[in-house]
């Protein structure tokens, strides 16, 4: 079985931290004296610089140690938290994200620029610049010089015999030590065993340090706040004050020898070993903990490929219960049903397991909202709904570019400035809602701004000087705003960093019409404008109605069926012509599969309408005949069938025949317009 790279699992841990400092940022920017923000961002800053010490990302370290100074000055009150201070940290952290993933790249002076705007922001003066690599110089975040009495600390600790091999480096620990105040550093070597029984990755010596120090009790524990669980730690606190005779410094290690390990004995005097205190925690750290370790972290392509195994044994399946239904073996037949059901039951968990929150979406715009009000000049409110709706994580990571460019457009097109919007009796902050729910067999995504709204005369404008549409063509209001997602096309009349080049709707209909969605817009002047996306909830296996249409065989999602109905064929050559059925007092158009696809075969006796539904929109589905229920593994169309617009993809029978699978929404649209041009004839 092959192991995770180490740096490979660092990356993806940091990518966490980064955004949950991201995220207590975003929050502290409306809450700036809540403490708990505070501690929570400090405390990620640390992790994330002792991580990336622990892993060789030094840059990184030596970069988020002068952000975690800067917060840990506000956490002992010595500066207040302000805006200015978390837009530096934000920036910040974009730093860090490059940092981490290209520790080795040369970022010309970015950081120094960055801690200039922090060092700023804190309300100090700028450090002289050091001697150091080109990587980290920056200056750095001073603390000022305090009157505070200065305490003296004996602590004693020692680590677990793993921790190296964990990735504990005790070297590094001691550092952080002397970064606190003055040390004096004796490393107890009597627990090294003797050559013959020595593991070379295992840790035996324990270390007393004498510290002094400003910091307090707390300071010190933080040191140790990752390896807290398993190490044993004595702080104790000397009386009487500080000397202010000079501490002797701890020299640099001498090289290790491949076979021993020399210690002078001058320069360890005799340690006597201490009885381990026990170290408090809180409960809701330990309950924390226990949380974590019952999830397991597993890569999103072993998910894939379990998806596509299971993907083959529903065709697999579905072929035993072929061959089950035409054999007179009771016991075949039993051991087919039975697989059936294991087999159902594993697709629903895969699925479960595909499955992702649109929270993890949403949460990315939070950012990229309080950037664009910065940047515009805009007051701009956040809303998020329906964040724990559940959607099949492929749609997730396409989904959001298309998202971006929505909501980009949504604040540069849509809100107004604050004074427009005060002389329009609104108030100063505009809202962006960002919604989701879920609908059948469809995640409905909404963007919805209370702006200007669309303007119609312009968008007509544009058209019709671009040459999409000739002067004067009569266009449903529908019709007309689909115009703005045509390539090139943009009202905006200069270009900025937001807007102008025509690019970013047109992206948004490609990818949303790749994921077999729709999209919707509704726009009332003065108003605002909702922007919908209407896409499928999995792009992998769907419970389908596999039908019959003359010789052919084809699959209807099921979550888009309402109902089955029959249609004799009396009442078929009565309805020609008209093409609708009454169903419970209401007329619904109907499409007979038959006509559409060509078969040029006889209708059968008894026809069958598949009632389907996109949102509040049903049309119905003249098929020959209704076959059953059919576990449907989704299979792209080829590049020759792309603009098929009928069908979504195709899928495998258990015979190894291909069954084509509808495009419901196309079809309900297809169906509305026929009505919609009936009722124009009549």
């Amino acid at each position: 079985m092959s192991t995770l790279d180490p740096v490979a699992v660092f990356r993806m841990e940091a990518v966490e931290c980064l955004e949950a400092i991201e995220a207590g940022l975003l929050d502290l920017t409306h809450q700036l004296d809540n403490k708990d923000l505070v501690d929570a961002v400090f405390r990620g800053l640390h992790t994330l610089k002792g991580s990336g010490a622990m892993f060789g990302f030094e840059a990184l370290a030596a970069f988020t140690h002068h952000c975690e100074t800067a917060f840990d000055r506000v956490r002992k009150g010595e500066v207040a938290a302000t805006s200015e201070l978390v837009a530096a940290v934000l920036a910040a952290q974009d730093h860090m994200r490059a940092l981490v993933d290209q520790p080795d790249a040369d970022h010309g002076d970015t950081g120094s620029k960055l801690l200039a705007q922090l060092q700023a922001a804190v309300g100090g003066r700028p450090a002289a610049p050091a001697a150091a690599p080109a990587a980290v110089a920056a200056p750095a975040v001073v603390r000022e010089v305090s009157a505070k009495k200065k305490n003296r600390w004996r602590i004693r600790f020692s680590l677990p015999a793993n921790s190296m091999a964990n990735g504990t480096n005790p070297l590094g620990l001691l550092d952080e030590l002397r970064d606190l105040g003055e040390c004096a550093v004796r490393a107890n070597t009597s627990a090294i065993p003797t050559l013959d029984e020595l593991t070379p990755t295992e840790l035996h010596i324990s270390w007393e340090v004498m510290l002094t120090s400003e910091q307090d009790r707390s300071a010190i524990y933080d040191v140790f706040i990752f390896v807290l669980d398993d190490m044993e730690l004595s702080v104790e606190e000397i009386d009487g004050p500080a000397t202010a005779a000079p501490i002797e410094e701890k020299a640099a290690p001498a090289p290790v020898a491949a076979v021993s390990v020399a210690v002078p004995s001058a320069a360890v005097p005799e340690f006597r070993p201490v009885e381990a205190v026990p170290v408090r925690r809180e409960a809701p750290a330990a309950a924390s903990q226990a949380k974590s370790a019952e999830n397991v972290r597993v890569p999103a392509e072993r998910l894939d490929e379990l998806m596509d195994r299971v993907g083959e044994l529903v065709i697999a399946q579905s072929r035993l219960s072929q061959l089950a239904s035409a054999s007179a073996d009771i016991a075949l037949r039993s051991v087919s049903e039975e697989i059936e059901r294991l087999s159902g039951e594993l697709r629903d968990t895969m699925m479960v397991l595909r499955m992702v929150p649109v929270a993890t979406l949403f949460s990315r715009f939070r950012r990229l909202v309080h950037d664009l009000a910065r940047e515009t000049g805009k007051v701009i409110e956040l809303v998020m709904e329906g964040e724990t709706t559940e959607v099949d994580k492929t749609v997730i990571e396409r989904l959001a570019d298309p998202l971006v460019h929505l909501v980009r457009n949504s604040i540069d097109h849509g809100l107004e400035v604050p004074a427009e919007r005060l002389a329009a009796g609104k108030t100063e902050a505009g809202t962006v809602i960002l919604s989701a729910r879920q609908a059948g067999g469809e995640v409905i995504i909404s963007i919805k701004d209370d702006g200007r709204g669309i303007n119609r005369e312009r968008v007509r404008a544009k058209a019709e000087s671009s040459g999409l549409i000739h002067p004067g063509q009569p266009l449903s209001d529908s019709d007309l705003l689909q115009l703005i997602f045509a390539p090139g096309f943009s009202t905006a009349a200069t270009i900025t960093n937001l807007s102008g080049r025509g690019v970013g709707m047109d992206v948004v209909k490609k990818t949303v019409e790749a994921l077999r969605g729709a999209i919707d817009i509704v726009s009332v002047p003065g108003q605002g404008s909702e922007v919908s996306l209407r896409i499928p909830l999995t792009l992998a296996i769907i419970d389908g109605l596999l039908v019959r249409v003359g010789s052919g065989r084809y699959v209807i999602p099921l979550s888009a069926v309402e109902e089955c109905l029959e249609l004799s064929l009396e009442e078929d050559l009565r309805s020609r012509g008209r093409s609708f059925i009454s169903l419970r007092d209401s007329l619904v158009p109907f499409l007979r599969l038959r006509d559409l696809f060509r078969t040029g075969t006889k209708p059968d006796v008894h026809q069958k309408v598949v009632v389907i539904s996109t949102g509040t929109e049903r049309v119905g589905l003249v098929v020959d005949q209704i076959i059953g229920d059919h576990q449907t593994v989704i299979k792209s169309m080829s590049k020759l069938h792309n603009d098929v617009a009928t069908f979504s993809g195709a899928t495998i029978l258990g015979d190894g025949s291909v069954a084509l699978i509808l495009d419901v929404g196309h079809l309900v649209a297809a169906g509305q317009q026929q009505e919609a041009q009936l009722r124009v004839a009549g």
